[in-house]
């Protein structure tokens, strides 16, 4: 009897010595920033989870989308890591120009360590489009233009220089022959922006993602000259041909996901973790992410964190070889 009290007691007390994770409660309040002004891929990123939560009813009240432009992603990084680092409802979208901005030092002191990577939820592709009217039919016609004339071909797009859409349309340059430096290119601040410029004459190509494209290919007044994938997208994109199959070997995914503040607790984490997993896995997220032009790509937790990490050090070394990192 001894012994097996002395065995109970040993039991009970390694129970009370473990840690316990305990379980998150359901925040109050859920918000996704989108690190821009309404239009863009941000936008995009942060509709996309609010529809679909709403929709399969994941929470009990409706997500808020906020936004917080400024740096293509710097200003809404800076903050949540300085000034709200432990909100449990908050979620910020990121993209693959999040993480290139990272790798190449725009977001001020602040590294890829400095928050929590949490969900990926899809994957967009660059491509550049055109007016309905434009002269450029093909990616050749642009890139023979853009050859004879680097002046009079104005490349529009929602990010700065050293951007993902500054480095496609840099890309584009080399193919077309000249320094990107000699290219004339425009940066908005948000995908929208841009477009309306082209529709309105002030540049001619725009360069950006295919999903932000995608609710305006049926008004007949834009042309997708070329998406960068390596094959043809599915559904109502696959009359888009690729820059592949008219010679030009440029391919430039975008992933698109979200990432929570420093402070955030482990069970929170594990809570969004659970919701972001039950939610991918809803024929309403896929019906939501199609609507929006992406493709699947879900990864959270861990993986996600390591996905992240060794992207910005590839990005890192694209980055050098247009001089734009050290």
């Amino acid at each position: 009897m001894k012994k097996y009290l002395c065995l109970t007691l040993t039991a009970s007390a390694l129970l009370f010595a473990v840690p316990m994770v305990q379980a998150a409660d359901t925040p109050s309040r859920t918000e996704c920033i989108a690190p821009a002004k309404p239009g863009g891929g941000f936008d995009l990123t942060c509709k996309l989870l609010q529809v679909t939560l709403q929709e399969t009813k994941l929470i009990d009240s409706p997500m808020r989308v906020t936004y917080m432009p400024g740096g293509v992603g710097a200003v809404a990084y800076n903050t949540i890591i300085a000034q709200r680092p432990n909100e449990p409802g908050t979620v910020v979208a990121f993209s693959g120009g999040s993480l290139l901005n990272l790798s190449q030092g725009k977001f001020g002191r602040y590294t890829v360590d400095d928050v929590k990577w949490l969900a990926a939820v899809g994957t967009d592709y660059g491509m550049v489009v055109v007016r309905a009217d434009s002269p450029y039919k093909n990616l050749k016609d642009l890139l023979n233009a853009m050859q004879k004339n680097p002046d009079q071909v104005v490349i529009g797009a929602g990010a700065s220089i050293g951007s993902q859409d500054w480095m496609k349309s840099a890309l584009l340059a080399r193919y077309a022959g000249i320094d990107p430096r000699k290219m004339r290119y425009v940066a908005f601040e948000g995908g929208g922006e841009p477009l309306t410029a082209m529709l309105g004459g002030h540049v001619q190509v725009v360069s950006g993602d295919m999903s932000e494209m995608v609710p305006h290919l049926k008004s007949g007044k834009i042309r997708v000259l070329a998406v960068f994938s390596n094959n043809r997208l599915p559904g109502q994109l696959a009359n888009i041909p690729t820059a592949k199959e008219q010679g030009y070997d440029l391919v430039w995914p975008v992933i698109r996901g979200f990432y929570l503040g420093p402070k955030v607790s482990d069970a929170t984490y594990q809570w969004w973790e659970t919701i972001f997993k039950k939610m991918a896995a809803s024929d309403e997220f896929k019906k939501q992410r199609d609507m929006r032009g992406l493709f699947e790509f879900n990864m959270t937790g861990k993986d996600l964190d390591a996905y992240v990490k060794r992207q910005v050090v590839d990005y890192h070394e694209q980055a050098k070889d247009f001089g734009l990192a050290k």
